[in-house]
């Protein structure tokens, strides 16, 4: 179990397929969020919070709505926080018992709140993504839209990345080419099952 943490826009996905092309699977937060906000149990849910606006034309919840309002409202956060994470964790362990069924050589967690949810506890290793700020900036500005407003007011909401780093196991740079991110992903990955192995042997 390997979990990923970086500063918003750092490209933990891309870190994750990287992985993913070393046979392991993926558990992915954000995609797992986008399925339940379109469930119609919990649009109604959200509905009865926040009321109409926060369902978007096609049914589903709308999430820059949504975004506007937990990411300036810690309690509302929470509140959303505490009916996805335990669905989300239904999923995750589906997951896992399927990668043990399959024997892959590891499952990447890839949560933008890892540290904040625990789930680096659940994770035999955590590897920080690490891009300076300015390229993590244009990221999110070219692929996103948002300003450095924007991402200060979502990076506010979490951990500093800086505590994440220093919490993490292993380093991966993600502002290099996929051969050499392929290469460090296949380094780090023997590294974390080579010290699993050495403490079943001991």
């Amino acid at each position: 179990m390997i979990g990923l943490a970086g500063g918003v826009g750092s490209g933990k996905s891309t870190v994750a397929r990287a992985f993913e092309r070393l046979g392991c699977l993926v558990s992915d937060s954000d995609a797992g969020v986008r399925e339940l906000l379109a469930r119609g149990e919990v649009v109604e849910r959200l509905r009865s919070w926040w009321g109409d606006g926060v369902v978007a034309p096609d049914g589903a919840a709308d999430r820059r709505a949504i975004a506007a309002i937990v990411f300036g409202d810690d309690a509302e956060r929470l509140r959303l926080e505490a009916l996805l994470h335990p669905m989300l964790r239904s999923t995750r362990e589906a997951l896992i018992e399927r990668a043990a069924r399959e024997g892959v050589p590891g499952v990447i967690i890839d949560a933008p709140l890892l540290f904040e949810a625990g789930l680096d506890a659940e994770c035999d290793a955590v590897v920080f993504v690490r891009v300076p700020r300015e390229v993590r900036l244009a990221r999110v500005a070219s692929g996103r839209g948002w300003d450095e407003g924007e991402l200060a007011r979502r990076e506010a909401a979490q951990i500093p990345v800086e505590e994440k780093r220093r919490r993490s196991d292993h380093e991966i740079d993600n502002s290099t080419d996929t051969g050499a991110l392929d290469s460090a992903a296949r380094r780090i990955l023997a590294q974390v099952r080579q010290g699993l192995h050495s403490i079943s042997d001991g």
